[in-house]
């Protein structure tokens, strides 16, 4: 039997972000996708034009009726715009008893700010503490703390923990903005703290790579692996992603990733 995964996220209609990248992702870590739209957006690889919050009764409608038909192994909660998204999804998730991902998505890599100011503290406050593991980059760490964005490991770790102060089971921390040779990311929890250290990839296709790795770490969790075994491989299939997104050519911006790597081989 597959796991089900399912996804709570706004769409990207350049396919390289959202909903389908989350998809693409559960497909090509061995789980199967199901999804709960909570906007839909007008974008490309260069910029979003615009973002349509979906109206809050049908995305509680959503929730509910994939709930009550289908069994799901983990949830990976994404972008929600609104402060009545992010209450409707964590009053949603409350009823649910398996691991449950939060990538908190606030600003697009175009710069396009995608979570209203208003919702922070409700992100921080309200839906943040069910999660199993939270995966802020950076700057979105910086925003929830309200301090400064670290710019060194020492700095990540005391933010890492600081985040694990506001109740989830786990923070996986993105160290990619920092200046460094490698990207490291730190898992931190209650028991431990782990470095990943994986070395750039030089090109400029990284459109939707957070909501990559989270989807992939919820397709992991759901098939039951531990989460530090689950963080490892979805930073495998992340590097994977990267190193083969300029197999790809689509739109003249910031490309999307090559999800489908592994299945695809050298034939992009």
């Amino acid at each position: 039997m597959y796991a089900n995964i399912l996804t709570i996220a706004g769409s990207d209609s350049g396919g390289g972000a959202g909903i389908q990248a989350d998809l693409k992702a559960i497909s090509a870590t061995g789980a199967y996708g199901l999804s709960v739209i909570t906007a839909l957006t007008a974008q490309n690889t260069v910029g979003v034009d615009a973002i349509y919050p979906v109206a809050i009764d049908f995305l509680k409608q959503q929730m509910r009726t994939v709930a009550r038909d289908i069994r799901f192994d983990a949830v990976k909660v994404g972008m929600l715009g609104t402060l009545e998204m992010i209450e409707a999804a964590a009053e949603f998730l409350e009823t649910q008893s398996c691991p449950v991902v939060v990538d908190p998505v606030m600003v697009a890599k175009s710069g396009d700010r995608l979570l209203q100011a208003d919702a922070i503290s409700a992100l921080r406050d309200v839906l943040i503490p069910q999660a199993s593991v939270i995966t802020p980059n950076l700057p979105e760490a910086a925003d929830l703390l309200d301090v400064m964005e670290a710019s060194d490991r020492d700095t990540m770790l005391a933010q890492a923990r600081a985040l694990l102060a506001l109740g989830p089971q786990a923070v996986l921390l993105k160290g990619g903005h920092l200046s460094t040779k490698e990207s490291p990311d730190l898992l931190m929890s209650e028991s431990e703290a782990q470095w990943f250290d994986t070395a750039r990839v030089a090109t400029t296709n990284t459109h939707g790579t957070g909501c990559t790795l989270s989807s992939a770490l919820a397709s992991y969790l759901g098939q039951g692996d531990p989460v530090d075994v689950a963080v490892a491989k979805a930073k495998d299939y992340i590097s994977g992603a990267i190193a083969a997104a300029d197999q790809l050519n689509v739109g003249e911006g910031r490309g999307p990733v090559n999800h489908f790597w592994a299945l695809w081989g050298n034939n992009g």
